[in-house]
């Protein structure tokens, strides 16, 4: 059974920072993409960014180009999401997801989620 694992959500001012953590519990063999969604009150779930793990390639969406930073964690079986310059419009459940490859990752359909962890940007 693949769980992931996300931490590192809290309450943050407007401006700030922080830095999400995913950690894949049970090894999925084929999870070379990590990615991270969001789900904005009232929003649907959309792509934040995601990690093509053996190329080290990374994807950004627009919103996220420039202020997020989505990498390889210093085990083999995390991916970090650093946050900077926090808009209150960023306030959502931030998920990571696990899938065998970063195509039309945006779009979400990934076989393995984590539960989500909660960012408030006031």
């Amino acid at each position: 059974h693949v769980q992931l694992v996300e931490s590192g959500g809290e309450s943050v001012q407007e401006g700030g920072s922080l830095r999400l953590s995913c950690t894949v519990r049970q090894y999925y063999m084929n999870s070379n993409c990590m990615a991270w969604f969001r789900r904005r009150p009232g929003k649907e779930r959309e792509g934040v960014a995601a990690v093509y793990t053996p190329a080290s390639m990374t994807y950004y969406a627009a919103f996220a180009q420039g202020r997020f930073t989505i990498s390889q964690g210093p085990a083999k079986n995390t991916v970090i999401l650093e946050m900077t310059g926090l808009k209150v419009e960023d306030t959502a459940e931030y998920s990571c997801a696990a899938h065998t490859s970063c195509a039309s990752w945006y779009e979400g359909s990934f076989p393995y989620w984590g539960k989500g962890t909660q960012v408030t940007v006031s």
